[in-house]
């Protein structure tokens, strides 16, 4: 309808809109019909017209046009609104488009601007154009108007004009030229074009062509084509024609506006994506229900079909509200109202989308492949399944059989035979099965309905078939008309079954009538028609039907709802049921037992393939694409057909058979090696190689290379086709035999257990489970399915792979195989990762298949979702109900092995994520019953480490409510975990719970909640022990949160199977668990498929070692954690030389007596700028660094170790300086008397030499003067003070070892053979002990002789002897010989505990240590405790004794006698004492600062000392390498330390005194130059000073001592005798010169005294590089790698291990040295003695069990033989057999490929080793 100021547009044949070629009156009424497109457009020209009298009346407008002028648009607007208003109400404002019309090249942009201000304007419905509407501009406007009734609900505008009496006659006008085919462009608003026919309230729908607003899409050359032909005359059709069109227009309206893209039709692909979580089920958006449906299908949820629509946005307003009546509101008005009036129904009700039209559109709308999905799910929501459909498009009939394709049914049929009930199992393709069938279809309209009653029959709890009743229902739909479609019935095998066997049921859809062939195609395959009539009565067309259905042989039940009457039997199977004033229960009953009774005799069966027989239909298995794909099938399948099923594999797939089942063997066999396994492990690689070789002979089957070949030559849709039917008649197949062996196991189990009833114990029994067993073994091999045809590629590709090269036959393809696998992967199949039959992973078929992937796709981030749980739980249903996946499996059986689909993420949620695939992981069950006894814990445990290692999160599915159960699966998915968490790897877990009865019982959920925590504790604790974790709760595991990380499922199936219908609320449960899993997903950073593809490599590898914990190897965090210990050790050198700076600071200070004692808070006070600093490079390097992320994990116990590490600083400086103070305490008594022995001393030489210097000019007379008068002197000064005794420490240890019993000839024997100073690193003890007698004689033999004599023992001795020494140095420094002196009572005391321990020793011994050894242990110890103790009596003796302090004086004093003898005054006396003085605190200073700063360049500069601890092992066996020197070795073997501080010491000698000698002398001369620097400051500071002060000499000598108390010590210095010194600038001018000499003494000090100095190189070195682990393998001795002492919770490690027998490991009760690695040894299956005194062998694999220090150590088992310790066996093989006196030979024969190994080869074996 045009409205507005007729001003604003140009009438004319130009205007397409307008172009009236008569002229008439504005003020009139006139309209024009156009044939625009085949679509009629009514114009309705009310421009200027103020009212609508002219008006056809009761009538609807779908838009209104209002057309302003532009510069009068906003006056226009107004009154063109108001106007509507007044005339329709303001519900026409939703139908208005508003078009401002313009002059040429005139602008009106502003308009929009201004009409915004309107709230009624819309800006989406509005429009600029020309007066003179152009094609262009039409076209637009035609579009949006296309829009906008798209949009609105009702999509015309109804309105009342005339008085209600001429409502009949403007009514039957308007009908009438409807029947004319003239369309006046008023729309009827009956939408659904019913006329009545039959009973009351029935109706037969037709379409009504002018009631929808046109779809096909509007064209410029259209409208110009249609304006060029001026065809404006009516076609005249006939009501049959009109009937047609009107119905195809109605279609295609269904079409466009619930699919846009009928013509590109849905694929499996657009629903093959990860989509976001369904929600609950709301009003969709009809653009998007087909989707929505389609989505909700695919979870098994059958509320998929009752989807509402949501209203369009135009009725917003007003779709929910009420419609009201017009009349005024007064009481008559109002009774009248409720009698009469008739509302609009466009105004009271919605447009409505038949539930059933959106099912069929979405099949319209899909490929053959996603119809068959479709299909498929629609069968597992138990919902009839269309069977003939019309084709909307065309006028012929689809059988779409394909789509039954893969659905199977399984039923129970029930047979009394001899008074006896017999129940047998079917289980068939369903396109296969034979049914009887049951038609039901209408002959006219009906009050009741046909659908309702036939789901009575078939499942009175589910609605099969849709009805009028069911939710969302409609009276208008559009494409069910004609369809037909089935369902089955199939019995449980219960008494309460409505029928004992499978039965079809057909529905035809609408009226029988008007769909005669539909009719004639039921009548034809049926085994019983059921037919609805209104009423049987002659004449009608309906009678003529009945007539001819009676004469025919089909079996015929007529239910006629005129009639009341039960059932009555016209003739032989002719029955007629009444439906009237009955309810629906007792005619189904009627009907269930009137079929039951025709079914049980004779009659014709129906089966699905019989439909391509019938004629008029077209099967779509005819197309041309999916006869190729059949056809190529067939290939294959004829191959095979006449073969025993169980014969197949073996015959036709052999490479996956018994060869690659024994590959697997051999391959495990490799990791559980016995004997010698060096020669065991050879053989075992030649083994594979030929299993390989015979792979490849035989991978050129006819079946494998038909199936290869098509794969490679098809087209992509033919190969699709391909599969599907190659899966098809494969399951064909196999079925057939499979059900056969079923029944035959099921018979043979009956048969067992009735004999075990009756206690049966005789053979029989025997015989029959052998049977059994048998039965069984067939069986497994009948399963035979695609992927066994897969699996059997894999190994083709890994057998000719592994060779290399391609065999002799023609079969050469096998390259591509990963390409076409990966091909299919990324198409959605699910591709077998872990061979179930085999329990093994293809590694090569898997990397390579992989690796074509990310060729195809890039190296995409994936996130990996696994899934656990028992046996036949749901698994698999619950991933594909969650994704749509085909985790499909053969047929009979479930999952096995593990299979992997590669999901992509659809475009909506793909912004959200920080990858782009998600990997599912499908898994077969745990506890499969296939498996027995120890092999089912071994296999649940491979498998669960397996996958939950692989998953970025795992779902453990728990089945059921039975606690044992649940608690079988806990244990082994809590130590998966644990695993998990001990290789550093950290997935995340989901526990699904299925099967719950009551899933909304909060209270029960919690209590759930809580009995699934507590055993999940309670298996952490359990899981611990076994893996040896501390771990006292599961969340001490894994990160878990048992409110968030448990979700309950509902039940699965919504009643009993067979026909019990899936549960919506598991589809519920499914999508709650999805938003979880993408929730999670969302903090990912997925993973990377190359590194997804290592990390199957990594994890089956370490699984193939068993001991997985020990085997897993991250390589990368291997490295990055090397150059963490490089940056500890930089970080500890800054603190530690830091710290020695601050001793060398406090230690003359406290010499001095400045402090009485040191607290740690003044020393953490010196350190705090330094240590300050180090704490922020931590922070800096491990938030900076590249490799942030692996580092994050050891930042704490870094920077803890550092904390650590700074405070064992403060702590040793402490008790350094503590023991400093404790000596100067000590001391006091003579430091007391040093003041006054000095003075009196120089008062004496100072007379002495005035005395002689005038008579005694000889020198050498001097001399004897003085030291005759010294003598005197001394003898004067200490006739009161007893001289502190020298020790004779020999004496006193034989007099200890006499006291303890032991003869003295012997001891003195022992003393002078000093063999006992080797006794740690004597090879054999053997001739040390005495064996214990034994009561039988096997016990005694067992340690009688050399032979008996083991490594173990010999190793417990030298440990002993080592713990020994340590334990007596320890009680020995602890006494304080240098505060007070030596007595022998201290030797009395290590003595009497050595002795102690030595007793204690031999009682866990079964044996004892001779005297001898016990007498040579003593003499060791006193040996090795002798240096300490005489140094420590000598510093005693020295600070104590008044005699030694004296002597030690003599030469001073002389010197001073000397000068006064020549006549130098006091002041130069003085200096020269100063200088004395100085000299000795000097040397010590720039010798202590030149060690600290000779221990920094080497630090830096010897490559040795400037890495971790590895790096300094490296070089150390380098070294040893190099000099070949076996005592060195041994030494590095026995004790490590010994030979690495060696080592360091003689890398400090060789630095300072060969390589860099100048530049060691350059350091100790700088050290010199800064002390000299130093004192002259001091000297020139303290001299201005006192000189200002005016002071004395006592005050120039506290302030100059105290000055250099911070970095010298000055003894005693006496001033009584030289208070005449006055002139301090002399005295200091003395000084200078004393210091000169003093200086240059310093600068040539040999660097020996530098070594020999309290601070030495080597020591602070030894200090810094030897403060890490010490501990040694148990098996090989090498020496734990790890810079940080305690790196705790690590344990210890190293990256290469040694032969066993180095160590002098050895066969118990033979001289065979061990020739194995340790590493080689903990994955074979032999076996070690812990300890001498053990009866029972531990497994290497099971090392760790054995305790002590086998439980601190991880072996990995990775084979890292380094060819170091190979070339050391041979080159040193006699040495080391002498050493231990045992042989390598028999089993420890050295293989004779180790002695091509050359010393080059040993030392970059080295190299290689440590640059991971």
């Amino acid at each position: 309808m045009l409205i507005g100021d007729s001003k604003s547009i140009e009438k004319g044949e130009r205007n397409l809109l307008l172009d009236h070629d008569e002229q008439k009156s504005e003020k009139s009424f006139s309209s024009k019909l156009y044939n625009f497109c085949a679509r009629h457009i009514c114009v309705l020209n009310m421009l200027d017209l103020p009212n609508i009298d002219s008006i056809p009346s009761n009538q609807g407008v779908h838009a209104f046009i209002l057309l302003v002028a532009n510069g009068q648009h906003v006056s226009h607007y107004r009154s063109g609104m108001q106007w509507l208003e007044k005339t329709f109400g303001k519900q026409c404002f939703p139908y208005v488009i508003t078009v401002v019309t313009h002059n040429p090249h005139e602008n009106c942009e502003n308009a929009i601007t201004d009409l915004k201000t309107f709230s009624s304007f819309s800006k989406e419905r509005y429009q600029k154009s020309k007066k003179r509407m152009d094609e262009e501009e039409l076209v637009t406007l035609l579009e949006k108007i296309d829009v906008m009734i798209s949009e609105n609900r009702p999509p015309c505008c109804s309105f009342l004009t005339t008085d209600m009496k001429e409502e009949k006659k403007e009514k039957t006008k308007y009908n009438s030229l409807c029947e004319e085919g003239i369309a006046t462009g008023l729309f009827d608003d009956d939408r659904s074009g019913k006329t009545t026919k039959g009973p009351e309230g029935a109706g037969v729908y037709k379409p009504n062509a002018w009631s929808r607003w046109f779809f096909t899409p509007w064209s410029k050359i259209n409208i110009i084509s249609m304006f060029k032909s001026k065809s404006n005359e009516q076609s005249r059709n006939t009501p049959e024609e009109n009937f047609q069109k009107n119905h195809q227009n109605e279609v295609e309206v269904l079409f466009s506006r619930l699919q846009e893209r009928r013509e590109q039709k849905f694929s499996s692909a657009d629903f093959l994506k990860i989509h976001p979580p369904l929600k609950q089920i709301t009003d969709t958006p009809k653009k998007d229900v087909a989707q929505a449906f389609f989505q909700r299908l695919m979870t098994l949820d059958y509320r998929a079909r009752s989807i509402p629509v949501q209203p369009d946005s135009s009725e917003g307003n007003h779709s929910q509200s009420d419609s009201i009546s017009e009349s005024d509101s007064t009481d008559d008005n109002d009774l009248d109202a409720f009698f009469s009036t008739n509302v609009d129904s466009s105004q009271s009700k919605q447009d409505h989308v038949h539930p059933m039209d959106i099912q069929m559109v979405v099949f319209h709308c899909s490929d053959s492949f996603l119809k068959q999905n479709m299909i498929t799910k629609l069968s597992q929501c138990q919902y009839a399944l269309p069977l003939l459909v019309p084709d909307p498009a065309a006028a012929e009939i689809e059988c779409p059989l394909w789509t039954f394709r893969q659905i199977r049914k399984t039923w129970k049929k029930t047979e009394i035979r001899d008074n006896s009930k017999s129940v047998t199992i079917k289980s068939l393709p369903i396109c296969k099965a034979e049914t009887p069938l049951v038609s039901f279809f209408r002959l006219g309209s009906l009050s009741q309905s046909k659908s309702q009653l036939m789901n009575t029959l078939i499942n009175d709890r589910h609605n099969t078939f849709f009805h009028r009743n069911c939710p969302g229902s409609t009276k208008s739909r559009h494409l069910m008309d004609g369809v037909v479609e089935i369902a089955w019935y199939c019995p449980a095998g219960k008494d309460n079954d409505s029928f004992s066997d499978c039965i079809g049921f057909c529905n035809l859809h609408g009226d029988s009538l008007l769909m005669e062939k539909q009719r004639e195609i039921l009548t034809e395959i049926s085994s019983v028609l059921v037919v609805l009539v209104p009423a049987l009565e002659k004449g009608q067309e309906s009678s003529k039907v009945i007539s001819t259905l009676i004469r025919s042989p089909n079996p015929l039940i007529v239910l006629t709802a005129d009639n009341d009457c039960g059932a009555v039997q016209i003739k032989p199977q002719k029955y007629k049921v009444g439906l009237k004033d009955r309810s629906q229960s007792d005619v189904s009953e009627e009907l269930r037992r009137i079929i039951g009774k025709i079914l049980s005799g004779s009659n014709k069966s129906f089966s699905l393939e019989l439909m391509s027989n019938i004629s008029g239909v077209r099967v779509d298995e005819d197309d041309t694409v999916c006869q190729n794909g059949k056809s190529a099938a067939m290939n294959i399948v004829k191959v095979i057909q006449d073969m025993d099923v169980s014969r197949i594999k073996d015959t036709f797939l052999p490479c996956q058979g018994q060869l690659w089942h024994e590959w697997c063997r051999t391959n495990k066999e490799r990791f559980h090696l016995r004997g010698n396994i060096e020669k065991e492990k050879s053989q075992k690689d030649q083994q594979l190689i030929q299993i390989r070789q015979k792979q490849c002979d035989a991978s050129c089957s006819e079946l494998m290379k038909s199936f290869t070949d098509s794969l490679m030559s098809l087209e992509q849709k033919d190969k699709e086709y391909f599969l599907k039917w190659t899966q098809i008649l494969i399951d064909e197949l196999s079925s057939k035999d499979l059900s056969a062996i079923l029944q035959n196991y099921d018979e043979k189990w009956s048969e067992v257990l009735t004999l075990k009833k009756k206690h049966d114990k005789s053979d029989q029994l025997k015989v029959k489970q052998t049977e059994l067993e048998q039965i069984s073994q067939k069986l497994q091999a009948a399963t035979f399915g695609l992927e066994h045809i897969f699996r059997e590629m894999s190994q083709i590709y890994e057998a000719h792979q592994s060779l290399k090269r391609q065999t002799h036959c023609r079969h050469t393809e096998w390259v591509k195989y990963p390409e076409l696998a990966a091909d299919l992967m990324i198409s959605g199949h699910p591709m077998e990762l872990m061979d179930g039959d085999a329990g093994h992973v293809p590694l090569t078929w898997i990397s390579g298949l992989l690796q074509e992937v990310i060729k195809k796709l890039g190296d995409q981030r994936v996130f990996v979702l696994s899934v656990l749980g028992v046996q036949s739980s749901g698994k698999s249903t619950m991933l594909n109900t969650m994704f749509g996946l085909h985790f499909a499996v053969s047929a009979g059986r479930c999952t096995k092995g593990a299979y992997m689909q590669l999901l992509k993420l659809s475009e909506e949620i793909k912004t959200d994520f920080k990858f782009d695939y998600v990997l599912v992981v499908d898994t077969e069950g745990l506890r499969a019953l296939e498996l027995e006894g120890p092999n089912i814990l071994h296999h649940d445990n491979e498998l669960a480490t397996f996958v939950v290692g692989l998953g970025n999160i795992t779902l453990i599915n728990i089945f059921g409510e039975n606690p044992a159960e649940m608690q079988d699966i806990l244990q082994i998915v809590v130590q998966a975990f644990m695993r998990m968490k001990k290789v550093q790897l950290s997935p995340s877990c989901v526990f699904v719970h299925q099967n719950v009865t009551d899933i909304t019982a909060a209270e029960k959920n919690m209590d759930g909640k809580r009995r699934l925590q507590e055993k999940l504790d309670k298996m952490a604790q359990l899981a611990a022990k076994e893996e040896g974790f501390n771990a006292e709760c599961f969340s001490d595991v894994i990160a878990f949160d048992v409110q968030k990380d448990v979700k309950y499922f509902a039940q699965l199936w919504e009643g009993s199977p067979p026909m019990a219908p899936p549960n919506p609320g598991y589809s519920e449960s499914v999508q709650e668990l999805k938003s979880i899993i993408l929730s999670k997903a969302s903090e990912s950073d997925g993973i990377k498929l190359s590194h997804f593809s290592s990390k199957i490599q990594d994890l089956w590898n370490a699984l193939m070692n068993e001991n997985f914990v020990f085997s897993f190897k991250n390589t990368q965090e291997i490295s990055v954690y090397r150059k963490l210990e490089i940056q500890y050790g930089n970080w500890t050198w800054a603190l530690r030389s830091e710290m020695l700076t601050i001793e060398n600071r406090l230690y003359p200070q406290i010499k001095k007596g400045k402090f009485d004692e040191i607290e740690l808070s003044d020393l953490s006070k010196e350190m705090s700028k330094t240590y300050e600093q180090i704490k922020t490079e931590i922070t800096k390097y491990f938030e900076k660094d590249a490799d942030k992320e692996i580092l994050v994990q050891w930042r704490g116990r870094f920077e803890n170790k550092i904390k650590e590490f700074h405070e064992e600083l403060l702590t040793g400086v402490k008790r350094k300086l503590d023991e400093v103070i404790q000596q100067k305490k000590a001391c006091k008594k003579l430091d007391e008397k040093k003041t006054d022995f000095e003075n009196k001393l120089l008062q004496k030489s100072k007379e002495l030499a005035h005395e002689l210097r005038e008579i005694i000019k000889d020198e050498k007379e001097l001399r004897m003067q003085f030291d005759f008068v010294w003598s005197h002197w001394i003898k004067e000064s200490t006739s009161d003070t007893k001289p502190i005794e020298d020790i004779n420490l020999e004496e006193d240890q034989l007099t200890v070892l006499k006291d303890l019993g032991f003869e003295w000839n012997l001891c003195h024997k022992l003393k002078h053979s000093k063999q006992y100073k080797n006794l740690p690193k004597t090879g054999d003890y053997f001739h040390y002990v005495h064996f214990r007698k034994y009561h039988t004689i096997n016990a005694a033999l067992k340690y009688v002789g050399v032979k008996h004599w083991s490594h173990e023992d010999q190793e417990q001795i030298r440990s002993f002897i080592k713990n020994a020494e340590q334990q007596s140095l320890q009680i020995i420094q602890s006494k304080p010989v240098a505060t007070r002196g030596y007595t022998s009572t201290y030797l009395h005391e290590v003595a009497k505990n050595v002795q102690e321990n030595v007793t204690e020793f031999e009682s866990k011994r079964k044996f004892t240590l001779k005297k001898e050894f016990t007498v040579e242990l003593l003499l060791f110890i006193f040996h090795q405790t002798a240096g300490w103790i005489l140094q420590s009596h000598k510093f005693y003796k020295d600070n104590n004794d008044v005699l030694t302090y004296l002597n030690s004086k003599k030469n001073e004093y002389f010197n001073i006698f000397t000068s006064f003898c020549k006549g130098s005054s006091s002041a130069v006396v003085f200096g020269e004492m100063i200088c004395q003085k100085l000299k000795v605190s000097a040397v010590e200073a720039v010798c202590n600062q030149t060690a600290v700063d000779l221990a920094g360049e080497l630090r830096c500069n010897v490559p040795a000392f400037n890495g971790n601890r590895l790096n300094l092992e490296k070089h150390v066996l380098k070294d040893l390498a190099e000099k070949e020197d076996f005592n060195k070795f041994m030494t590095y073997i026995r004790d490590p330390r010994e030979q690495v501080e060696e080592f360091i010491k003689m890398q400090v000698y060789i630095y300072m005194f060969i390589e860099n000698n100048n530049k060691a002398l350059k350091i100790l001369q700088k050290n010199a130059d800064n002390i000299q620097k130093f004192i002259s400051q001091t000297l020139f500071e303290t001299t201005e000073n006192i000189k200002t002060k005016k002071g004395d000499i006592n005050m120039w000598v506290k302030k100059f001592s105290s000055s250099l108390s911070c970095k010298l010590t000055i003894g005693t210095i006496s001033c009584q005798n030289f208070r005449d010194i006055k002139n301090f600038d002399f005295l200091s001018d003395e000084i200078e010169k004393g210091l000169q000499i003093i200086t240059k003494e310093m600068k040539d000090l040999p660097l020996t005294q530098v070594i020999n100095n309290r601070q030495k190189p080597d020591k602070i070195l030894i200090d810094q590089l030897c403060n890490c682990c010490w501990e040694r393998c148990p098996f090989c001795a090498a020496v734990c790698t790890n810079t940080i002492k305690d790196h705790s919770p690590d344990k210890h490690s190293v990256p290469f291990h040694r032969p066993s027998g180095v160590n002098g490991w050895h066969y118990r009760g033979t001289v065979e040295l061990n020739n194995d690695f340790c590493t080689t040894s903990v994955t074979s299956d032999q076996s070690f003695y812990p300890s001498p005194e053990s009866e029972n062998t531990i497994p290497f694999k099971l090392y760790q069990t054995a305790g002590g220090e086998y439980a601190s150590w991880s072996i990995t088992a990775d084979g890292s033989m380094l060819p170091y310790w190979k070339w050391f066996v041979c080159r040193f093989q006699k040495e080391i057999e002498d050493y231990y006196k045992k042989k390598f030979q028999d089993r420890g024969e050295i293989p004779s490929e180790w002695r091509n190994y050359s010393k080059e080869e040993a030392l970059r074996s080295l190299d290689e080793m440590c640059s991971l």
